[in-house]
């Protein structure tokens, strides 16, 4: 059974930071890809980024291109997405999905496996 568990989320001031964690348990994850989703209160979630557990190779949204970075420690089994810049219009629960695979998938029906979330506030 795979577990998700997002951690690291809070109020943080515009153009303040913020790292977000991912900690995974139930599988080996080297044949997985991890993505990370946003939903703000009203909207779809959306798309943050998505890395490949072996390799490292990543895939941001243009929204967040240049500002967030994802990174991973295979002997945690956890995956970080550094979060810098941040923007009211980040405010959002955040949430990391995986899936078997390689392929760096952005919709959110592509991923079997869903943490609970972790609220981040960026305030004005």
């Amino acid at each position: 059974q795979v577990q998700l568990v997002e951690s690291g989320g809070g109020l943080v001031q515009a153009g303040g930071s913020l790292r977000l964690s991912c900690a995974a348990s139930g599988r080996t994850f080297t044949s997985y890809v991890m993505g990370w989703f946003r939903q703000a209160p009203g909207k779809e979630r959306e798309f943050v980024a998505a890395i490949r557990w072996s390799g490292g190779s990543t895939y941001y949204s243009d929204s967040v291109k240049g500002r967030f970075t994802l990174s991973r420690d295979n002997a945690k089994n956890t995956v970080y997405l550094q979060m810098n810049s941040l923007k009211p219009e980040d405010t959002a629960v955040y949430y990391c999905a995986s899936r078997r695979g390689s392929y760096l998938y952005t919709g959110e029906t592509e991923y079997d496996y869903w943490g609970q979330g972790t609220q981040v506030t960026v305030s004005s």
